[in-house]
């Protein structure tokens, strides 16, 4: 096992714990888990997560809860250290009472699951799992019990943040209403890990069968640029150490930062409404590396690093620096989600993002240590 500082560390990984399973089991309508007669005859279970799911839903096993399972994949591909999240849907298909219940229940069982696991080999108060919990974000919900479960994952050890989608409470990222959570979440030091669920309307893939592709490369990255709704609300003036990790790299943010300046630029509704430029605060957030090329990755950090460029008073003389772009990038697996078609040893998605970060051009060996795991043992203070 290597130094604190080289260790791999896995901030995109998702768990079904058993007792989100077993209420997915108990569903009559998506989302649910079903039983199902695989093609060999032999029964399985398929998750079915949005209506219309093609090829009928996705074959879920012991990987998506068993511990031990999690672990086996994290051994063989050498990663140290998982901040494990629940998949999507999360609760946002519950009524109030009940998602609030269910948040409280999970965050306990995954603090559990993370606190009696087995620590770093070489680092024994290192554990090898950590968490983000869960938040009861419904419409009707009271904001007072949003307020309480915040309050429960930052009392727990071993949860680090909070997983969200880009609903809120029913009206988006941007409602006001949410303001406290904000507020909550920034006072604790949380990180906010966002991810997408709801990707855009099937209409936009056409009838034709491509199973899972076009929602998955286009539709969630599309979703999770959703995080626009909070620059443009003023969250981030509002709460300025906010801490924001966007999956799937930022989606398609960081090519579109420009051109989402440019409207704001030109648009009287919004012109003033801002303290910086929209790409200053696109440079102040967190993106996972899962973008399985080393030209993309390249391209985000130097997005990312263009921030004091476009800060009030900024000099637009100031270059990229993909080096300083690196520091905000951190590495993701997807895991259970990918997993190889065939019987290869290692699962091809997490090769191709390892791959990718070592073949960086301008990315010198701390950089890449940083993007493997040396930024995610600072900004979930573990190292």
């Amino acid at each position: 096992m290597a130094t604190a500082t080289r260790l791999l560390v896995d901030v995109h990984t998702h768990v079904y714990l058993p007792r989100y399973a077993s209420l997915m089991r108990s569903r009559t309508a998506v989302p649910r888990i079903i039983p199902w007669t695989a093609k060999n005859g032999q029964p399985e279970e398929r998750l079915l997560i949005l209506d219309h799911e093609p090829s009928g839903g996705r074959p879920i096993g012991t990987q998506y809860w068993d511990r031990s399972e999690k672990i086996k994949f994290m051994d063989q591909h050498g990663i140290d250290v998982s901040v494990v999240s629940t998949a999507n849907p999360w609760l946002d298909f519950l009524p109030p009472a009940q998602a609030y219940q269910m948040a409280l229940e999970l965050n306990d069982d995954l603090e559990e699951y993370c606190s009696t696991g087995p620590s770093v080999s070489s680092h024994l108060s290192l554990r090898r799992l950590y968490g983000f919990g869960l938040l009861p974000l419904v419409p009707e919900i009271d904001i007072s019990q949003v307020l309480e479960a915040i309050k429960q994952i930052s009392q727990a050890p071993h949860l680090k943040g909070l997983i969200i989608g880009t609903k809120g409470i029913g009206k988006g990222l941007d409602d006001a209403a949410l303001d406290p959570v904000w507020s909550a979440i920034e006072e604790t030091g949380l990180v906010v890990f966002l991810h997408p669920h709801y990707g855009v309307d099937n209409n936009a893939w056409g009838e034709k069968d491509n199973g899972h592709v076009l929602p998955l490369a286009l539709g969630f990255p599309f979703e999770t640029t959703a995080a626009t709704r909070l620059i443009l609300s003023g969250v981030f003036d509002r709460f300025p150490t906010l801490r924001l990790l966007l999956a799937h790299s930022g989606g398609a943010l960081p090519q579109l930062s420009s051109r989402l300046a440019s409207c704001i630029d030109h648009d009287p509704v919004v012109a003033s409404r801002l303290k910086h430029d929209a790409r200053y605060y696109v440079g102040k957030l967190y993106l996972d590396a899962v973008s399985y090329g080393p030209e993309e990755m390249g391209f985000t950090a130097d997005v990312i690093s263009r921030a004091s460029r476009y800060s009030a008073g900024g000099s637009l003389k100031a270059p990229a620096d993909r080096a300083a772009g690196s520091k905000q990038m951190l590495f993701g697996t997807d895991h259970p989600f990918f997993p190889p078609l065939g019987s290869a040893q290692k699962w091809k998605s997490v090769v191709e993002n390892l791959e990718a970060i070592d073949a960086v051009h301008g990315w010198d060996t701390s950089e890449k240590d940083g993007v493997r795991g040396g930024n995610a043992l600072s900004l979930f203070s573990l190292a």
